[in-house]
């Protein structure tokens, strides 16, 4: 089975409230983007944000220009359903992060949580960063959260990879500096736990 059709199947079969990445309200993403210091306008991209209630909170929060990519159409339309009428001021992108083609030296904030753990062979990962790299401003932020070296060994039915802030550092590359690293313990909705680091770099 291919990524795609993993996660559409996940996300047909599921209700947004019920996958095992599901929060209410991600207190620690928008901590961490309200400690930036970007303005409203700034250019925001959620990637793998699919369902992901960032979106709704960031809008209220009066951000203006956001973008959601996730590769599954079926998170996306559940975000569009409920936002309503407010989906029209979002930019939604249906694409694999690994094969996408951004606009270069766009986004001044990348927000990605549990994407990034996912691709676990090399390539797929070289090209994640190659778009990072290409779409994300200077004097951008990059906020990555992933599972942590005692968290998960597989989610969703899939390996993931799970990072030190070395090791996220070595992987993202010259040019950006770790702003914050904190740990995190996300309760699933089936009352598990899942131990991640959110990770805050700056761009120079």
């Amino acid at each position: 089975m291919d990524t795609k059709t993993h996660w559409e199947q996940i996300y047909q079969s599921k209700p947004t409230t019920e996958v095992s990445w599901y929060q209410a309200r991600p207190d620690l993403s928008l901590y961490l983007i309200q400690h930036t210091g970007i303005d409203k306008a700034s250019r925001i991209i959620d990637v793998g944000g699919g369902a992901s209630t960032l979106v709704d909170h960031l809008l209220a929060g009066g951000f203006q220009n956001i973008t959601v990519l996730d590769i599954s159409g079926a998170a996306l339309h559940q975000a569009q359903e409920r936002l309503g009428p407010r989906a029209e001021n979002i930019a939604w992108i249906e694409a694999d992060i690994t094969q996408a083609a951004l606009p270069s030296n766009t986004y001044d904030l990348w927000h990605d949580r549990a994407v990034l753990h996912f691709l676990i062979d090399a390539e797929s990962r070289r090209r994640y960063m190659a778009a990072l790299h290409d779409a994300v401003k200077t004097d951008g932020h990059v906020i990555l959260a992933t599972f942590a070296l005692d968290g998960p060994p597989r989610c969703s039915g899939l390996e993931v990879m799970r990072y030190s802030p070395e090791g996220l550092l070595g992987e993202l590359g010259a040019g950006f500096d770790l702003v914050q690293s904190t740990q995190a313990t996300h309760q699933t909705p089936s009352g598990g736990e899942q131990k991640f680091i959110y990770y805050w770099f700056h761009r120079r």
